[in-house]
């Protein structure tokens, strides 16, 4: 299939809002402990939607998988589950830091690690060094990384300059030591999706070959690497539910159920949509389509920190801070266009 970095910078944009957005319908979550919205949520986002993405784009996703080698079958699954302790790490960073700083310090280590390592990891890194499109697109990754720092120092103006009351109108449970150190490990953790993926290609392969398009290859892929994160945040919400005697919510009969249940879904949903897009976009970013991840990083940033304008997260901050959070923004933007330009060159 012919490279097009253009159509998959905007589906990674596409993927980015949903990532971004997810949270949102949690918020409209009544008389729920967090373990118990978020393994709802999870649900959907990490079984139910892989499950009839795959099935309605890929013929016989589950003969693929059984068809596809062990050794990446159980490689996707393990850092699946490393994923895993990342995204519930993650959804704890929102709960204590809100979605502006909660998204910017976990996505900033995210992205660096997620796309930096694997081709140091795979050894092809030295080719990037011997190619002007090369250079471009790790251009494009530090001026990515330029602007998440942006973001991350308006983050702590934020944090100089409003009270303690001001935080927790709207962010109810802020703590921000707490958060910071949760969010750096879900960071971390966060970018072995970029490894999964990797792990996962024989498994896109022979999907391909079993009469998938080229541009939902990733679809089954993605049955094996969220069954792991599944795995991890499953125990720990249940562990949660047991020792905060949270079980009951499942069917507490004084809280609005249906709406809890479908909001939940909502938001499982949108999070799955974040990786449909990727590996959609991953299909279309050519030679250098390791650094879709910066990519895909820079646009949920993006959009995360539109939403907490949005909610007013930033109400009573400075000018000074709102500028930077807006100079954040745009430098994150300008690093998409360079990585396209890269990826477009490396095409040509």
């Amino acid at each position: 299939m012919n490279a097009n970095p253009f159509l998959g910078v905007f589906l990674h944009a596409i993927g980015g809002l949903a990532a971004g957005s997810f949270y949102i319908p949690y918020k409209r979550v009544r008389g729920w402990a967090w373990e118990t919205y978020w393994l709802v949520g999870g649900v959907f986002s990490w079984i139910v939607a892989p499950w009839v993405v795959a099935s309605l784009t890929c013929p016989a996703p589950w003969q693929v998988i059984r068809q596809a080698p062990v050794s990446s079958v159980a490689w996707a699954y393990f850092f699946g589950v490393l994923w895993g302790v990342g995204g519930l790490t993650f959804g704890l960073s929102m709960r204590y830091l809100g979605m502006s700083l909660g998204y910017a310090f976990a996505l900033g280590f995210c992205a660096a690690f997620g796309t930096i390592i694997p081709p140091l990891f795979q050894g092809t890194f030295g080719e990037l060094l011997s190619a002007l499109s090369g250079w471009v697109t790790l251009a494009g990754v530090a001026v990515c990384l330029g602007g998440i720092a942006v973001c991350g120092r308006a983050g702590l103006a934020k944090e100089r300059e409003l009270s303690p009351e001001a935080k927790r109108a709207s962010v109810s449970e802020f703590n921000f030591l707490k958060g910071v150190w949760v969010a750096i490990f879900a960071g971390v953790m966060s970018a072995c999706m970029a490894f999964a993926i990797a792990a996962g290609k024989p498994i896109a392969e022979l999907a391909v070959r079993h009469g998938a398009p080229d541009l939902w290859k990733n679809t089954p892929v993605f049955i094996v690497i969220l069954a792991g994160g599944f795995t991890t945040n499953a125990i720990w919400c249940l562990i949660l539910n047991v020792r905060n005697r949270t079980l009951p919510d499942y069917g507490r009969a004084d809280v609005p159920l249906a709406a809890n249940y479908l909001f939940s879904a909502l938001a499982g949903i949108t999070w799955y949509l974040q990786f449909m897009f990727y590996g959609m976009g991953t299909t279309r970013m050519g030679r250098y389509d390791f650094s879709s991840w910066t990519i895909h990083m820079a646009f949920i940033i993006v959009f995360s920190n539109l939403w907490a304008l949005y909610f007013r997260e930033w109400k009573g901050t400075s000018r000074t801070a709102h500028r930077m959070i807006f100079a954040g923004i745009a430098v994150l933007i300008a690093s998409t266009i360079v990585v396209g330009i890269g990826n477009y060159l490396a095409a040509k």
